[in-house]
């Protein structure tokens, strides 16, 4: 019998080296594990177009929430400008994660409709702060990252020399107060127990997420995903998913089991570093080529179509 092997950073790996508590390495394997049924008959080619906070982009696809990407690379530009002005061309939905307020600006500056993110700071009037210069800035939504609070050592974390803190539903109502007419996002929740507090405190969007492995042995996001649909079925929060989404075909499989849209990080990274935004613009089309093709093969003309029973796990319906 063959000995099961994974990616690992020098090739592949047998399965006993692995750290079991990476979860990403769930994330992949069960995503490889949903298969896709086949309704062709009557499907023509897919529209990709997602309308979102009133707005409309040319794909589900979005830019993910990087942060600290501040090296000088192509042209005297940062990868984070990079990004957000593929975002801007593709019209792509573009998320920054931490950075300061002047470091957010020149990314914002970028023209692409942008959602900033902000991290738990154990000082609130930092995180009161960046939402009312992100609104100032025009941003497309606005949140914080309410998974990124303890450290590997159980004590609050330190980014930046800035400790972070707690995120209490009371601290969620306030946050979505003070972004107003801003939609708030939730970022980083896994579990159905916390979608409900967000909804509770009014959170425009939550993002289903852990960080890309924050939590050690934490559930794939796509399963979460499906739980909160089953749980929520009539919640007006939009609910965004990422982790390991590293194609078009990945993508779909989230889309189908209820994500509104999707967020690819990792696997623009290769590109964004060495090409800069030629190189994200060419796996994001790849990715929506790879997204199209699945659409139409399962007979989903528009993202409003998705239909989670064309997801088969282990022979049965999901």
């Amino acid at each position: 019998m063959s000995e099961t092997k994974w990616p690992g950073p020098k090739g592949m790996i047998p399965e006993p080296e692995r750290n079991a508590a990476d979860a990403n390495l769930h994330n992949r394997r069960y995503l490889d594990e949903l298969l896709v049924e086949m309704r062709v008959i009557d499907a023509y080619e897919p529209d990709l177009t997602l309308n979102l906070f009133n707005e409309t982009f040319s794909s589900p696809i979005m830019m993910p929430a990087f942060s600290h990407l501040n090296k000088v690379g192509i042209e005297g530009r940062t990868p984070m400008q990079e990004y957000a002005a593929a975002a801007k061309e593709l019209n792509l939905v573009n998320w920054v994660g931490m950075e300061p307020d002047e470091e957010y600006e020149s990314i914002a500056r970028e023209g692409a409709r942008t959602v900033r993110i902000i991290k738990p700071f154990m000082n609130h009037q930092m995180i009161l702060d960046q939402i009312a210069y992100a609104k100032k800035l025009d941003a497309l939504a606005v949140g914080v990252d309410i998974d990124h609070v303890f450290g590997k050592n159980g004590k609050y974390d330190v980014v930046d020399g800035i400790e972070l803190g707690p995120v209490s539903a009371e601290d969620l109502a306030m946050y979505v107060k003070a972004a107003g007419d801003t939609p708030f996002v939730a970022k980083g929740v896994l579990s159905v127990t916390d979608a409900r507090k967000c909804e509770e405190a009014g959170c425009a969007a939550i993002f289903v997420s852990h960080h890309h492995g924050r939590l050690p042995f934490g559930i794939p996001p796509v399963m979460a995903l499906q739980e909160i649909r089953k749980a929520m079925p009539h919640t007006k929060m939009k609910i965004f998913a990422d982790c390991s989404i590293e194609s078009g075909y990945d993508a779909f499989k989230a889309l189908a089991l209820g994500a509104d849209a999707v967020s690819v990080g990792r696997g623009i990274l290769p590109g964004l570093l060495k090409e800069g935004k030629t190189g994200v613009i060419r796996k994001v089309n790849r990715m929506n080529e790879e997204l199209s093709e699945m659409m139409g093969y399962t007979g989903i003309g528009n993202l409003s179509e998705m239909d989670h029973s064309v997801i088969v796990h282990h022979g049965n319906h999901l």
